[in-house]
């Protein structure tokens, strides 16, 4: 029986951070936002940078809140399709050399947001966690901070229908 060598860290690293890389310029809505994606193992955090556009309100001023839900909402869509993607990348099921081919992402059911004080002409942040994920349906919570991650600005509950695997037949 021949053992398989363990990867080198820098090629696992290379790989996941190219996995990231392509789910998120799937979206050009992420990117007209400039929401990025800070990765640490398996975890996720969206970041909002500051940019003028993203005002709402010039007079406080504050971040619009079609933006503030919208930056939430990326952040739970991405962050599904992370936890999928994740499993069958270090399952190996998945060769990146030869892309990811279409990106099918959950859809949204519902989403709901909490607006729990204004958001500041500044960097904003925000993680999802997965409350439920099943092979049809998922429930997702996120909540946003920006300078203290104690002190949120906004969180949201949404939950998703989960794109159905190639191949795969209706029930």
């Amino acid at each position: 029986m021949i053992k398989k060598r363990p990867e080198p860290v820098q090629v696992v690293k290379q790989r996941r951070d190219a996995a990231l890389n392509a789910l998120v310029t799937g979206v050009p809505y992420i990117a007209y936002l400039g929401i990025q994606f800070e990765r640490r193992g398996d975890e996720l955090t969206a970041i909002l940078p500051f940019d003028e556009k993203l005002i709402g309100n010039p007079l406080l001023p504050a971040l619009h809140g079609g933006v503030t839900a919208a930056f939430l909402e990326v952040a739970a869509v991405i962050e599904l399709s992370w936890s999928g993607l994740w499993e069958d990348m270090e399952a190996g099921h998945i060769d990146l050399n030869a892309g990811l081919g279409a990106i099918r992402f959950p859809k949204t059911i519902d989403f709901t947001v909490d607006y729990l004080r204004s958001g500041l002409p500044r960097d904003a942040y925000a993680r999802a966690r997965i409350n439920r994920s099943g092979r049809r349906y998922a429930s997702v919570h996120v909540e946003a901070w920006q300078d203290n991650r104690a002190r949120l600005f906004a969180q949201a509950t949404g939950h998703f229908l989960m794109p159905t695997s190639p191949g795969a037949t209706a029930e």
